[in-house]
């Protein structure tokens, strides 16, 4: 995890659909109230991202395909499929799925690929919906871009974090 950075390029090669859906089985198991699972993933390869390059520019509103799509070999669209909950409202189950999203990209880092999560404000064009195939009481949250990752020459990674400007008491509390 302390090593872990986004890929903004990656090479072609890119995690077989057995061993995608071994990290995603990982990745179901983050916290989720109630089990509800809220999330799906679609899986885009090949002419896939072609499609998407097209549902992107007509979201656009440009007459060229986007390239932004051929930028990794696969792409796992992160899908937000919410579930009728008495108990467990909306943003806790758009908080579960992006939560397998993130940890599914700790798992394929961890297993030697690239990855980097992508979004943009056409994750909520009709367009883009479409070409997905999302039902109504779904959305769409971005991309894992994933692919190869390629020979770095160094490896900056970023400053350390430091915990104490983010971890605080209640107000009141005694030390």
């Amino acid at each position: 995890m302390r090593a872990r950075r986004s890929w903004s390029k990656v090479t072609d090669a890119a995690p077989s659909s057995a061993e995608l859906l071994e990290l995603v089985s990982a990745a179901g198991r983050v916290a989720d109230h109630s089990s509800l699972r809220p999330w799906r993933l679609i899986e885009l390869r090949g002419a896939d991202r072609e499609r998407l390059g097209k549902a992107i520019a007509k979201a656009e509103g440009d007459k060229h395909p986007s390239s932004k799509p051929l930028r990794a070999p696969l792409l796992l669209a992160v899908v937000a499929s919410y579930r009728k909950s008495g108990k467990v409202p909306r943003w806790e189950q758009e908080a579960v799925a992006s939560g397998v999203a993130h940890v599914l990209s700790l798992l394929l880092d961890e297993a030697g690929w690239g990855v980097i999560w992508r979004t943009g404000h056409y994750t909520r064009s009709k367009a883009v919906a479409k070409a997905h195939g999302l039902k109504k009481n779904e959305e769409l949250l971005g991309w894992l871009y994933v692919g190869g990752k390629p020979p770095v020459k160094r490896h900056g990674g970023r400053r350390p974090l430091d915990a104490s400007r983010f971890v605080t008491r209640m107000p009141g509390a005694k030390a």
